[in-house]
C-alpha cells in the first residue's frame, strides 16, 4: 500500500519527514531565517509534531514504506505564492500593538469593506444553524463563486461544454488582517446605508429619558375620536384612554404596585412607556422612585465596565473574573486577546443572521452591540454559556429600548443606530443586557447541558395537546411525528422564529405580566398555537406536517391575532394549571432525557 512506484525501494528516513516548503500553505508555517543552521534530521520517536497532525506519531512512519515525493499526500494548493507568504509572515512576526476595544472598533472599517470576506475565513460548513435558518453568507458565497467561475470561463474562451482549468477553481487569495479585531471572523462584509429621507429623528427629550425613563410618560399621545366613529370604535378608543391614564397613575407613584401594573400590562403596554414597564416587571428597576435613578446609573456603569474587562486585550476575558493580566496568563481556551474564542466564534456567526429580513439588524452598530451583550452574558454564565437561540431573545429588548429615544415608532428600517449619540447606544445596550439576564434567570435550565427545561416543556406540550385536541394528538402519533421535532424551536426561541419581532413584543407584554410567563404560560401559548392549525394538520402526512410547521403562515399576523392567541392560552391555563393529570401522560410512555443539540 505504501510501496514506492519506483521499483519498490524504501524511501530514506529523511524523506519521510521532509516538507515541500514551496507548497506549504499552513497559516502556522514560518520560513526559517537564511542564516539558520540546518535542521536536525534525527527524529525523536516520542516527539509529537504539531497539534493537528499528532496522530501521525502513532503510525510509526519510520517503519513504513512511502511512495515517491510526487505521489505523497500534499496540502491543497494556495493562491498565495511562497515568496509572498514568506514576506507577509516574516513582517508580522510580532503581535499587533495593544489597542483597546473601543479603539479598534473605530479603526477597522477597511476590514468590513474587503472583497471576498466570506471566502477569506473559510466557512465551508456554515450552511445554516440548528433551527433551519439558512446562512446568508453561504448563499452569498455560492453566488459569488458561480459568478467568478462564469467570468473565468469567459476569460479563457471556454464554452459551456468545456472544462475549466484547475487553477480557476482555486479559492480566492486570503488577506491577513492585523487589526487585532476578532470580529473580523464575521462573514458579513457590507452594511446598508439609509437614504437621507429615511433618517429617524432623535427625541429632543432623550437626555431626560436617559436620566429617568419615567420622563417618557409625558410623550404619550391620547388617541382622538374621529367625528364619524361608530359606537364600537368610540368604546375602544375610550377604553384605550382609560388604560393610558392607569399607566400614568401607576408609573408616577412614589412606590409602584407591581400586581396592579401586571394587571393593566396584560392587555398591552403603550409604546412610549413599554421600556420602563418591562424594566419594572423584570425587577431590573426598583419600584421605589427614590432608588430608581441611582440603580439605573449603577447598573449601566457595571455593564460597561464588564464590557471593557471582557474585551480589553490585556484583560482576563472572564467578564466577571476580575484582573487585568497579560495575554499569556489567560485561562485555557482563551486567545491572546483574553476572549473565549469558541464562544465568540459562534456569536460572530449567529449575529449577522439574526432577523436578516429586518434592515435594523444588518447595520454594524447593531451587530456589534448584540455581540457584546451575548458575549458578556455567556462568560458570566459558564453553566450554560452561549446557545443558539439566545441571540433571538435579546432583539425585542434592544428594539424596544432603542425605540424609546426615536420619534418614529417604526425603527426597523431607515435608521442606522451608529448615527445616534454614544450615550444612547450605551444605555440601550446595558438595559438590554440586564433585562435579558433577568429573563434567562427564570429559564436557564433551557440552555444548560441536555437542556432539561426544554425537554420538560416539550413533554408537557405533548400531554396537554392530547387533552385539548385528542384527534390531533392521535394523528401526529399515527404519522410518527415527534413533538421534539417541531416544538423544540418553539421552546428554545420562544416562538420568535414563527412570528415577527413586533408581534413578539406584544406577546412579551403579557409574558412579563404573568408571574411565570416565560417558564409556564409560554407552554399554554404553544398549545394554543399548535391547536390553531388542527384542521389542516389532520389532513396531512408526515412530510406535509413537518414542512407546514417549519413555515407557518403567520407573516400577515397583526396584534389582534396575538391577542386572540393569548386569550386562548389563558383559557387552557385556567382549565389545566394546577392539575397534575394533564402533565402525567400514559404510564408506558418513556420521556427522552438525553436530547441535545
Amino acid at each position: 500500500m505504501f510501496s514506492s512506484s519506483a521499483g519498490g525501494k524504501k524511501a530514506p528516513p529523511q524523506e519521510m519527514v521532509q516538507v515541500d516548503r514551496s507548497d506549504a500553505t499552513s497559516p502556522f508555517f514560518r520560513a526559517p531565517p537564511r542564516d539558520a543552521p540546518p535542521p536536525n534530521k534525527t527524529r525523536d520517536s516520542s516527539l509529537v509534531v504539531g497539534a493537528a497532525y499528532s496522530h501521525a506519531d502513532m503510525l510509526k512512519l519510520d517503519s513504513m514504506n512511502l511512495s515517491s515525493a510526487g505521489s505523497r499526500p500534499r496540502t491543497p494548493p494556495s493562491a498565495i505564492s511562497a515568496h509572498e507568504r514568506t514576506t507577509s509572515t516574516s513582517s508580522k512576526a510580532s503581535a499587533p500593538p495593544f489597542r483597546t476595544y473601543m479603539n479598534f472598533l473605530s479603526t477597522t472599517n477597511d476590514d468590513w469593506t474587503v472583497d471576498d470576506a466570506e471566502d477569506m475565513y473559510d466557512y465551508e460548513s456554515d450552511d445554516g444553524d440548528d433551527f433551519g435558518l439558512p446562512s446568508l453568507s453561504n448563499m452569498k458565497r455560492r453566488t459569488k463563486r458561480k459568478a467568478e467561475l462564469n467570468r473565468a470561463q469567459t476569460d479563457n474562451g471556454l464554452g459551456h461544454g468545456d472544462h475549466v482549468k484547475d487553477d480557476v477553481k482555486e479559492q480566492p487569495r486570503r488577506r491577513n488582517s492585523d487589526s487585532a479585531d476578532i470580529a473580523i471572523e464575521r462573514p458579513a462584509s457590507t452594511y446598508p446605508m439609509p437614504k437621507k429621507t429615511e433618517g429617524k429623528i432623535l427625541r429632543p427629550q432623550y437626555k431626560e429619558i436617559l436620566r429617568d425613563p419615567a420622563n417618557a410618560l409625558h410623550l404619550i399621545n391620547y388617541p382622538s375620536i374621529p367625528p364619524n366613529a361608530t359606537s364600537k370604535e368610540t368604546d375602544a378608543i375610550n377604553s384605550r384612554i382609560t388604560r393610558i391614564n392607569k399607566f400614568k397613575r401607576l408609573l408616577q407613584a412614589s412606590t409602584i404596585p407591581l400586581p396592579d401594573l401586571r394587571a393593566v400590562a396584560w392587555s398591552g403596554v403603550p409604546e412610549e412607556v413599554r421600556a420602563m414597564t418591562w424594566q419594572l416587571l423584570l425587577s431590573y428597576l426598583p419600584t421605589s422612585s427614590e432608588r430608581r435613578l441611582a440603580t439605573l446609573e449603577r447598573k449601566r456603569k457595571e455593564y460597561l465596565d464588564g464590557v471593557r474587562q471582557a474585551f480589553d486585550k490585556g484583560g482576563s476575558g472572564g467578564g466577571g473574573g476580575g484582573g487585568g493580566g497579560t495575554p499569556t496568563s489567560t485561562p485555557s481556551g482563551r486567545g491572546a486577546r483574553g476572549l473565549d474564542e469558541a464562544i465568540w466564534h459562534q456569536i460572530s456567526i449567529d449575529v449577522p443572521r439574526t432577523n436578516p429580513h429586518i434592515e435594523l439588524y444588518s447595520y454594524e452598530a447593531t451587530q456589534r452591540s448584540l455581540e457584546r451583550i451575548l458575549y458578556v452574558w455567556a462568560v458570566r454564565h459558564p453553566a450554560s454559556g452561549y446557545v443558539q437561540g439566545i441571540n433571538d431573545l435579546v432583539t425585542p429588548f434592544w428594539q424596544v429600548f432603542l425605540g424609546t429615544y426615536i420619534t418614529d415608532p417604526d425603527i426597523e428600517s431607515g435608521m442606522d443606530p451608529g448615527q445616534l449619540p454614544k450615550a444612547v447606544l450605551d444605555a440601550v445596550e446595558a438595559d438590554s443586557f440586564w433585562c435579558l439576564t433577568k429573563l434567562l434567570d427564570g429559564i436557564q435550565d433551557h440552555y444548560i447541558v441536555a437542556q432539561p427545561g426544554i425537554q420538560r416543556q416539550v413533554s408537557a406540550l405533548r400531554d396537554l395537546t392530547a387533552r385539548i385536541d385528542a384527534g390531533l394528538a392521535k394523528h401526529l402519533e399515527e404519522e410518527s411525528v415527534e413533538f421534539i421535532q417541531f416544538s423544540f424551536r418553539w421552546m428554545n426561541c420562544l416562538l420568535m422564529r414563527e412570528i415577527s419581532v413586533k408581534n413578539t413584543v406584544r406577546m412579551w407584554d403579557t409574558y412579563m405580566a404573568e408571574e411565570q410567563g416565560f417558564s409556564e404560560f409560554h407552554l399554554y401559548v404553544c398549545a394554543a398555537f399548535l391547536v390553531k392549525w388542527s384542521d389542516k394538520l389532520v389532513k396531512m402526512d408526515f412530510q406535509e406536517i413537518m414542512m407546514f410547521l417549519q413555515s407557518l403562515p403567520t407573516r400577515g399576523w397583526t396584534e389582534k391575532d396575538i391577542e386572540l392567541l393569548l386569550s386562548e392560552a389563558y383559557i387552557w391555563q385556567s382549565l389545566f394549571k394546577g392539575s397534575s393529570a394533564h402533565l402525567r401522560g400514559p404510564e408506558n410512555r418513556v420521556q427522552s432525557t438525553n436530547f441535545q443539540l
